[in-house]
């Protein structure tokens, strides 16, 4: 069999971020063969990003040669059977029902799929990335928002409705603080970076962790409130689900232990019916890349369900 390739196009409001992935029978694991950034335009609303993602695709196509199938990795909510948009929180202008898939597919000429951002994540950091091996894995991406997904066996799960996986939509706190989804007393309402901004009195969530680093008592306290939220959601999927491994990824991970570890601390003191010092909680791998990566794999995945 000759390898085959597959270009991973990550749509965010600033940039679409681009990846070129190589399978073969003699690799074990696939390659990432180049990354590429390029502006989304995102103020020329729905149709104009499409065909921005058009433009970008063809070009990478052009750059690398044939490819076999692409996957678009987008920031929100989509139909998983026609490839429409419902919800783009962050992206200006009328997406819901828009077409993003069936367009792309066509232009490029080759199978697509579509696959959340916080999914590509899992599904590249799962494949290629820190929780590569790992059969069970939760990835958690914490920033603005706080994004999650499920990897089971090498395939991510999304459950009847397309949005399993929805880490950070957990409650942990009955009847607190509003969250963008519409509950009250989501992780990400209590964890996000401007709420760790707040809890500390600092303008930005970076400031926070530079300041924690040089000792800054209220910085250090607004991280382990925030940890001890995150650990209390890690804590109830690990009761669930038993992953082997959670990733965590996004800006925070530059901060290293001084993060990460409060966050495993919360969720192993909250675990009791399974060996919680055994789940490995790690920094993710591949950086500002995995979203892409993961799309590539997405489609990958899409040529493989189109062969059976």
């Amino acid at each position: 069999m000759t390898a085959q390739r597959f270009i991973g196009l990550d749509l965010g409001g600033t940039n679409i971020k681009v990846a070129v992935v190589e399978t073969s029978e003699e690799a074990a694991t696939p390659a990432v063969m180049s990354t590429a950034q390029y502006a989304t335009h995102a103020d020329r609303g729905p149709q104009g990003v499409t065909d921005r993602l058009i433009e970008v695709g063809r070009a990478t196509v052009e750059e690398v040669g044939h490819i076999d199938a692409a996957g678009l990795g987008v920031p929100g909510l989509f139909e998983p059977d026609t490839g429409r948009i419902v919800l783009f929180p962050n992206l200006p202008g009328p997406w819901s029902g828009h077409s993003l898939r069936d367009p792309v597919g066509k232009a490029l000429g080759v199978p697509t799929a579509l696959i959340n951002d916080a999914s590509a994540f899992v599904l590249a950091e799962g494949t290629v990335g820190a929780g590569r091996g790992c059969n069970t894995l939760i990835g958690l991406t914490l920033g603005t928002g706080i994004g999650g997904g499920i990897m089971i066996d090498g395939r991510i799960h999304v459950g009847e409705f397309g949005t399993g996986g929805e880490v950070g939509h957990q409650i942990v706190v009955p009847g607190g603080p509003l969250c963008g989804c519409g509950n009250r007393g989501c992780v990400e309402a209590l964890a996000r970076a401007d709420t760790l901004a707040g809890l500390a009195g600092q303008p930005d969530a970076a400031t926070v962790y530079r300041r924690a680093a040089d000792g800054d008592e209220a910085c250090l306290a607004a991280i382990n409130t925030v940890a001890t939220y995150i650990g209390i959601g890690l804590a109830n999927v690990v009761t669930l689900l038993g992953p082997s491994c959670i990733v965590i990824g996004g800006g925070i991970v530059a901060s290293g232990e001084l993060v990460l570890s409060p966050i495993r601390e919360a969720m192993r003191s909250r675990v009791t019916l399974a060996p919680a010092d055994e789940v490995a909680v790690v920094p993710a791998e591949l950086g500002n890349w995995a979203g892409a990566i993961g799309a590539a794999l997405a489609g990958r995945g899409q040529l493989e369900v189109r062969a059976r």
